[in-house]
Formats: structure tokens, C-alpha cells, sequence
């Protein structure tokens, strides 16, 4: 039987955010969380915990203008790197 870990590093650099993605789909539900917006590391937070995965993010942005670029492409960076960790 092989040990294959169901983890994942993804970068995402664009004109108006840097991202960094490091998932582990089965850690123990911890997080580090920097993308310079408060609410939204404590759902972050709360997938991590609740879905009993590891996440560490870090987001820089356009924060400046608004949350959306950093949000959008948080999620763009997370739902590939859930998907390079199952394996899709």
C-alpha cells in the first residue's frame, strides 16, 4: 500500500493580488490565515476547522480599492488546490 498524502502548494500572482495557497486534506483542522481581511479568515477559519483540513493562506491585495480581487481569487487559488489534492 502507497502513502499518498492529499496535500497542495499553489501560487497565484496577478495584476491585483499575490496568493499562496498550502492545503492538506487530512490535517487536523488548523489554519494560518493572512489575507488582510478579517471576516473573511474566520470562514476560512471555520472551513479549516470544520472540515477538519489544513489551511495556510496568504493573500496580498488591491485592499486599497476593495476585498473583491482577494476574495475572487482566493477562491479561484483554493478550489484549485482542493482539486490538485484529490488528485482531478
Amino acid at each position: 500500500m502507497t502513502d499518498s498524502k492529499r496535500t497542495a502548494s499553489i501560487q497565484r500572482t496577478t495584476r491585483e493580488t499575490d496568493i499562496r495557497v498550502d492545503l492538506n486534506l487530512d490535517g487536523s483542522g488548523t489554519s494560518k490565515l493572512d489575507t488582510g481581511l478579517p471576516f473573511f479568515e474566520h470562514m476560512l477559519d471555520q472551513v479549516a476547522r470544520h472540515g477538519m483540513v489544513d489551511l495556510d493562506i496568504s493573500a496580498k491585495g488591491d485592499l486599497h480599492i476593495d476585498a473583491h480581487h482577494t476574495v475572487e481569487d482566493v477562491g479561484i487559488t483554493l478550489g484549485q488546490a482542493i482539486a490538485k489534492a484529490i488528485g482531478d
